[in-house]
């Protein structure tokens, strides 16, 4: 009894090992929380790729986790509402602010909580909401881009290559004149100048759009410190991907000789192929004879041969001609007949 006092303990401590690492596990996959939580709720005008299970984070580090996504209750205009869990050991300032951020390259994202500039000593109570006014959106990359639209529209290529042109001819010497060369350029001015509705939206979406950027510095660093874990992991892995194409390579060279190898006979094969074809088409009346005869036929032969692995023959009959020398054979006599006594003739 004693001798077995020793594997039992060790076993016991491996059992308890495995299911502990077991459940790290399994609450690291699901972002499930540790200690008491508290839940609150969020308001924002976008939550495009928000899913629940992502991770809440104050100063990067994980305190909570999205527990649902839904539309808020009595708006006129729909507003997305993130209900969420954090630690209650964290106290969450009645001026706190949320913003949607970008978590990896994939498009997983998180909620980000920082304190407000109007923030006081009071704290939120559970369930309390944070209203849109301290809430923000994950960055747009569509209106991003879409800044940039007016600037194409503003330029005239026409324009731009004519001026070239004169500028070039004056100094050159060639032809046209200085008054031609300023008539073109207050023709340019005058057509900036009539654009300058489109040039001052060019310059409000470009404010907007460098406001964007400056406010998602954090998740455009984030993005480029991505970008580059993600190159590097391809370079570390070069040598794996080469050897993959020269894995392709070798197939694709092995199959190429195949199939030369392959062609000549199966050309054959093929001609063959037809031949028989056009020959059963050509005899086809015999074919079909030979068919509908078959099984009479061996259903003959089965009876024929049912005594055993053999055929049993009878000669029923013979009948022939002896010539005698220096006879014709006109002059034949007859050699006789042999019959034999048998049951089968």
């Amino acid at each position: 009894m004693t001798s077995l006092v020793g594997p039992l303990t060790k076993l016991a401590v491996f059992a308890l090992v495995t299911v502990l690492a077991s459940y790290v596990l399994v609450a690291t996959i699901s972002n499930a929380g540790y200690g008491e939580q508290q839940s609150y709720r969020a308001r924002f005008t976008d939550v495009a790729g928000l899913v629940e299970g992502d991770e809440v984070r104050i100063a990067g580090v994980r305190v909570g986790q999205v527990t649902g996504i839904g539309l808020a209750e009595g708006r006129e205009t729909p507003v997305a509402e993130v209900e969420l869990e954090v630690d209650s050991d964290v106290p969450l300032p009645t001026g706190v602010e949320a913003t949607i951020r970008y978590r990896n390259l994939v498009g997983q994202r998180y909620i980000a909580l920082t304190e407000g500039e109007g923030s006081s000593g009071a704290t939120l109570d559970e369930g309390d909401t944070i209203p849109l006014a301290q809430t923000r959106p994950a960055l747009d990359l569509t209106t991003l881009f879409g800044g940039f639209q007016p600037l194409f529209q503003a330029l005239s290529p026409t324009d731009v290559n004519r001026l070239s042109f004169e500028i070039i001819q004056v100094f050159q010497g060639e032809a046209g004149t200085v008054e031609s060369l300023l008539g073109h350029v207050a023709s340019l001015s005058t057509s900036l100048a009539d654009r300058d509705a489109v040039i001052g939206s060019l310059i409000d979406n470009l404010t907007t759009v460098m406001g964007t950027v400056a406010a998602r510095d954090e998740q455009l660093s984030s993005l480029v410190v991505s970008l580059q874990q993600f190159v590097t992991g391809l370079s570390e892995d070069r040598q794996a991907i080469f050897d993959s194409l020269q894995t392709i390579d070798t197939l694709a060279a092995t199959t190429t000789d195949f199939l030369v190898q392959a062609r000549a006979p199966l050309t054959a094969d093929i001609q063959a192929l037809g031949e028989l074809a056009g020959n059963l088409a050509d005899t086809g009346d015999v074919v079909e004879d030979f068919l509908q005869l078959a099984p009479t036929k061996i259903d003959l032969i089965t009876r024929t041969a049912v005594n055993g692995s053999w055929f049993n023959f009878y000669v029923c009959g013979a009948s022939g001609y002896v010539v005698l020398p220096g006879q014709t054979q006109g002059s034949q006599i007859p050699a006789g007949g042999l019959a034999a006594g048998s049951e089968g003739c």
